[in-house]
């Protein structure tokens, strides 16, 4: 017999949000000041991440480029993309990744094994 899914309640943090990991590559064939330039004529810095979209957390990582996790409403996935491809193409190659909290239903599988279950 195949074993429920767990299922997350609506309201929580979990159901209201997910996170996006962007990687943002370097592209090499820029140096710090073309790339500075770049983001300055784009207004990179007062529209990425839009209105409505928490950073996490954001990290260089030398000879790759950066790392930003976002957490936000499904409804603003369309304005990150958007935001992306107006200000970020042409200085970095970009990578999304969306993701959910798996804590919470890593909790509610680790109570089941408890319990004797699968």
């Amino acid at each position: 017999m195949a074993q429920a899914e767990p299922k997350i309640e609506a309201g929580t943090a979990s159901a209201d949000k997910i996170l996006m990991t962007v990687f943002l590559r370097h592209d090499q064939s820029n140096n710090l000041d073309a790339v500075q330039t770049k983001l300055k004529e784009a207004d990179w810095w007062e529209r990425f991440p839009p209105e409505g979209v928490d950073v996490v957390s954001w990290y260089v990582a030398m000879g790759f480029g950066q790392i930003v996790t976002l957490r936000l409403p499904p409804s603003k996935l369309a304005a990150v993309n958007v935001e992306l491809e107006r200000s970020a193409w042409g200085v970095f190659k970009t990578e999304c990744y969306p993701a959910y909290d798996f804590v919470p239903v890593r909790e509610m599988i680790r109570e089941r094994v408890r319990k004797g279950g699968k």
